[in-house]
């Protein structure tokens, strides 16, 4: 919200009746002498804001789901959140709420919104992408019906069907039979996590080699399927990379540059715009967002960004 001012004077009077609320039917107008209680130039205008979601994550983060044979599970007792609830704990809308629900693949789970324990992702993935593997079957036309018979002894269907939900498209053929295209670009991403998510820092090139080796045949990995996940350190010898993941940095923008900075003195726009681009406001740019909280400099050449204030 924003006060906003207005040529008019707002005038406050007790008991004002406005001409909606007037009789259409009364014959005559009396003038009435009323006493003014206040006035003002100026009123509460109210603007769209981006919603605030990272909240979201962190909660259900409390509780992340770790299977059907999780003692945690069955036995401690921690938040769990309905729509309902996270309706009145996050700062947007209901379909802004839905849509990020659907962005981190929560699901869920006897009521509540849950989101899965990556150890306990990976492994479901890891089911599914062994049986594509040993059913030789293409990555575009994984069958649903298959898949439950094949895995439903070893995780829950309900599982089974979300991992085919998160990391592929969904489509019916012209038999009616349901199958899945899954996405090359997200399984890989998320095998890297998992290669990354345990060691501080990586050589460059082996861990492109145990990378590629680790995917399912067919599927080719790019250093470009790690946006906003992971990144390169071109300054040290070899170059390595380390995670860096997007959703674990401050939602605020300042504080967000400010963590950046701390990390990397100076930025290309290439590397830095996976990292801010969510922070760009309605029709805002992540240039208009760098020329506000950076200062730009060459370096060999090349255009690179560091922090406008000291960082400590």
């Amino acid at each position: 919200m924003k006060i906003a001012d207005t040529s008019n004077m707002l005038l406050f009077i007790p008991g004002c009746k406005t001409p909606d609320e007037l009789n259409a039917d009364q014959a005559s107008c009396n003038i009435i002498h009323s006493q003014i209680a206040g006035f003002s130039n100026n009123y509460w205008e109210l603007r769209r804001c981006r919603p605030k979601l990272k909240k979201l994550r962190k909660l259900l983060m409390e509780d992340p789901y770790e299977g059907p044979d999780s003692r945690k599970d069955q036995t401690l007792t921690f938040s769990k959140y309905t729509t309902e609830d996270l309706l009145s704990l996050i700062q947007a809308s209901e379909e802004e709420i839905l849509h990020q629900l659907e962005v981190i693949d929560a699901c869920k789970i006897e009521g509540y919104w849950r989101i899965l324990e990556f150890d306990y992702e990976m492994k479901l993935l890891n089911h599914v992408t062994q049986l594509i593997d040993s059913e030789s079957w293409s990555l575009n036309k994984v069958p649903l019906r298959t898949c439950l018979e094949e895995l439903g002894s070893l995780e829950p269907t309900e599982m089974i069907e979300h991992i085919l939900l998160s990391y592929g498209r969904k489509y019916i053929d012209d038999a009616g039979e349901v199958y899945f295209e899954m996405h090359e670009d997200k399984i890989c991403r998320a095998i890297a996590q998992m290669l990354l998510r345990n060691a501080v820092k990586f050589n460059l090139s082996d861990f492109q080699e145990v990378w590629q080796q680790s995917v399912p045949e067919g599927m080719t990995t790019r250093l470009d399927q790690l946006k906003g996940l992971a990144l390169v350190d071109k300054s040290s010898r070899p170059d390595t990379i380390f995670l860096l993941k997007v959703e674990d940095l401050p939602e605020d923008n300042q504080e967000r540059f400010n963590s950046l900075f701390s990390i990397r003195e100076k930025w290309t726009e290439v590397d830095i715009t996976p990292y801010i681009q969510d922070l760009c406001a309605e029709k805002q740019t992540v240039g208009a967002l760098l020329t506000k909280y950076a200062r730009s400099s060459m370096q060999n050449g090349v255009k690179v960004y560091n922090s406008r204030r000291p960082i400590s």
